[in-house]
């Protein structure tokens, strides 16, 4: 007899809540702290009109939030706190911060448009962050089910990079007014982003692979406004390529996988 979801669920925040070490951890904890200021200060940097120091910070922010995930899972760290604290710090440096960089950058001109498409891009990210929550651990861990919102933000951040000194027209701020919609709709949408957590750097690899990493470096050296665009814009729309090309070869993707039996990682967002 198949269990339900919700019964595992439980028994997960009951195992974490249980824990003998009801403690914060330190490193963890800094990290996400970290990540909190990373968006904090690209919000006072947005206000101050320093937008390309502000989508830098966001870049900050997100390279925090990777590691505290991966400091938690390597040292056992997980709690339930450390969760929620880093959801909570997330929606701020995700969700709030890039919403009002995109608004102030160029979305201001185009009014209730403009103020529209910057909050569907909080709400969206809040109802992304609560589903992951929601299913983490019982979903299969090669795939995000929608956009990330570290991967949504990275392509406003990357957008306001590319595009700082361009003068934009009223009808490319349309433009941009619907890419914004689009991002928002993917980070709520069924369709499977690759997560790249079965990617091991410790195990052997063929030279080419090397070959390869080490050019894409050197380009994003070289060329980092353009690469960051190019990479994260190609990230964001893979889910839809994805489903348009594996549609017909693979079922929809279930909601339960496996069970969650030692509690669930630490987010990745």
């Amino acid at each position: 007899m198949r269990r339900r979801p919700g019964g595992i669920r439980r028994r997960r925040w009951s195992e974490l809540r249980e824990r003998r070490r009801q403690t914060v951890f330190l490193l963890p904890g800094l990290l996400t702290t970290g990540n909190l200021l990373a968006g904090f200060y690209s919000i006072v940097l947005t206000l101050d009109g320093r937008y390309e120091w502000a989508a830098l910070a966001l870049f900050v922010g997100m390279l925090m939030d990777m590691l505290d995930g991966k400091v938690a899972r390597l040292t056992r760290t997980t709690t339930q706190f450390g969760i929620e604290f880093d959801s909570l710090a997330d929606l701020v440096s995700f969700g709030v911060a890039p919403a009002l960089l995109l608004y102030a950058w160029a979305l201001q001109p185009l009014g209730r448009v403009g103020a529209g498409a910057a909050f569907l891009y909080v709400i969206c990210g809040a109802l992304r962050l609560a589903r992951f929550n929601v299913l983490t651990g019982i979903t299969d861990r090669r795939y995000f089910i929608g956009l990330p919102i570290p991967g949504a933000a990275g392509t406003v951040a990357s957008t306001v990079l590319f595009f700082e000194s361009w003068d934009f027209g009223r009808a490319w701020l349309f433009v941009l007014a619907c890419a914004t919609y689009l991002v928002s709709f993917l980070m709520i949408s069924n369709l499977r982003y690759y997560s790249f957590k079965e990617l091991n750097f410790a195990k052997r690899h063929p030279f080419p692979v090397l070959l390869v990493a080490a050019l894409g470096i050197v380009i994003v050296f070289a060329y980092p406004q353009k690469a960051l665009f190019l990479i994260l814009c190609t990230y964001a729309l893979s889910g839809p390529a994805r489903w348009v090309v594996l549609r017909k070869q693979e079922p929809a993707p279930p909601v339960v996988l496996r069970e969650a039996t030692r509690g669930p990682s630490h987010p990745e967002e």
